[in-house]
């Protein structure tokens, strides 16, 4: 990578960081009132509550290079349990604490190896998967939600989202964001940023000959 590169690349993640730390503010914001049971409520993540996927925000926003990797190595690169095992770390022992260790990461910029807009991404989207459950909604600013969409239709980064809209053409009726070709999936951009995330509950929300398709390939999230 050329400096000019390598200059860019850090221009474009210092600006990130301040849509990723105003995400997780209006998340916080968001959770502030929930009772316990609604702390229990089965997220879009599957096998995970609400509480706990506001707890694996908060490890990503708590690990930085060198912990993620030490934790990668002494659970001997199973990934699945390196995310469970840092979730517990997070949990607290009450609702009250889970959020509470998730709010002091709100200005935090420590991340695992991933860019900054992949943080953003995983902001955005568990703060779906948390929301939607709960009936809760954000009407996230168009230019944040179109660069994550951006950033998800060229990367199976994390989570699988440039495999999962293979031929398939892409098309928001909010904004700008447009991608691919084939049978076509309209709506609105969080609800194809979603989608594309693996998130089928939001096909719901979407129209066009490909909805079906982009279903099907849906799975766990």
């Amino acid at each position: 990578m050329t400096d000019q590169a390598l200059t860019a690349d850090r221009h474009r993640g210092t600006g990130t960081w301040p849509l990723i730390h105003a995400e997780r503010a209006a998340l916080a914001a968001d959770l502030a009132g929930l009772t316990d049971e609604q702390w229990e409520t089965p997220s879009l993540c599957a096998g995970l509550t609400v509480r706990e996927v506001l707890a694996h925000l908060t490890a990503g926003a708590s690990l930085n290079a060198v912990r993620w990797l030490a934790g990668v190595v002494r659970c001997r690169f199973d990934f699945d349990r390196q995310v469970a095992v840092r979730l517990a770390e997070q949990l607290g022992a009450s609702p009250g604490e889970t959020l509470e260790r998730f709010r002091r990461t709100v200005p935090s910029t420590t991340k695992p190896p991933l860019p900054a807009i992949a943080m953003l991404g995983e902001t955005i989207v568990h703060g779906e998967d948390i929301r939607r459950p709960l009936g809760i909604r954000r009407d996230h600013p168009i230019d944040v939600v179109t660069r994550t969409a951006e950033y998800y239709r060229g990367s199976d980064l994390v989570v699988v989202a440039r495999g999962r809209i293979g031929g398939l053409r892409l098309v928001a009726d909010d904004g700008p964001f447009t991608t691919g070709s084939g049978p076509l999936v309209s709506g609105r951009t969080l609800a194809l940023v979603m989608a594309m995330t693996g998130r089928a509950a939001y096909c719901d929300d979407l129209e066009g000959d490909g909805v079906d398709l982009l279903r099907g390939r849906c799975g766990p999230a």
